[in-house]
């Protein structure tokens, strides 16, 4: 566990070595849940199909569990702030093949890493566009300016 600093936010760490798995497919479920809430991160991972994503959400639980022993944040308020799969070390096997030749075998293997902080304070709703802010208490509901209505409509005089 360990703590990064960054623009006065608190980052928590958490890391699995030597997963033996190649961190190409590892990084086919990390996208997935990259920028998420962790729960939200937790659902996609619980459907997620793939072998990497189990071994994904036991380094999320892990982070998790970090925040919230170390630093006292709730768990369900935190952000996946990185989530990255590095190469580990290559395991080199061999497999017999006719003519006694061999054919290598790489066992590859990744270190996992996830990266939460807790969310940022939700932002206000934008003020509205300038268009939004004209008063309609000129024109009754449902009414619509005749400009908006289609050519045909306008000639016809039509009302919608």
């Amino acid at each position: 566990m360990s703590t990064l600093p960054t623009n006065d936010r608190v980052q928590i760490r958490a890391q699995a070595k030597w997963v033996r798995m190649s961190a190409r497919k590892a990084r086919l479920v990390l996208d997935n849940v990259r920028g998420r809430t962790v729960p939200e991160a937790r659902t996609v991972l619980a459907f997620t199909p793939r072998a990497a994503a189990r071994e994904i959400d036991r380094v999320l639980a892990s982070a998790v569990a970090n925040a919230e022993s170390a630093h006292a944040l709730d768990g369900d308020e935190l952000v996946i702030v990185a989530a990255y799969a590095d190469e580990g070390p290559t395991i080199k096997r061999w497999r017999a093949r006719a003519r006694g030749r061999v054919n290598r075998i790489r066992k590859r293997t990744c270190h996992i890493t996830v990266v939460v902080a807790p969310a940022e304070q939700p932002r206000k709703p934008r003020s509205l566009r300038r268009d939004q802010q004209t008063s309609t208490e000129s024109e009754p509901l449902g009414a619509t300016p005749k400009a908006a209505l289609p050519k045909r409509k306008r000639r016809e005089g039509a009302a919608v």
